[in-house]
């Protein structure tokens, strides 16, 4: 897997509460995949946050695959 996401999504303990956010921005990765959950496209998206790029997006999807990953293999 991609691991290009390391350098785009960062962990800051006094922004956001921790959780993981898109190159120190104060939008996090939950941000993102919700919108992209109700519809929105990466155009869209890009569009009301135009500090944001194409790859930004990549890497909450390749983030999110990641920790689902290691969520599976600590259950077994």
């Amino acid at each position: 897997m991609d691991n290009n996401w390391r350098s785009k999504i960062t962990f800051e303990a006094g922004k956001r509460g921790g959780r993981p956010c898109i190159r120190g921005m104060r939008i996090t990765v939950y941000d993102v995949l919700s919108y992209l959950a109700a519809g929105m496209t990466n155009d869209q998206i890009i569009s009301d946050f135009p500090y944001l790029t194409t790859e930004d997006i990549q890497a909450c999807f390749a983030f999110a695959a990641e920790r689902e990953r290691s969520m599976l293999a600590s259950s077994l």
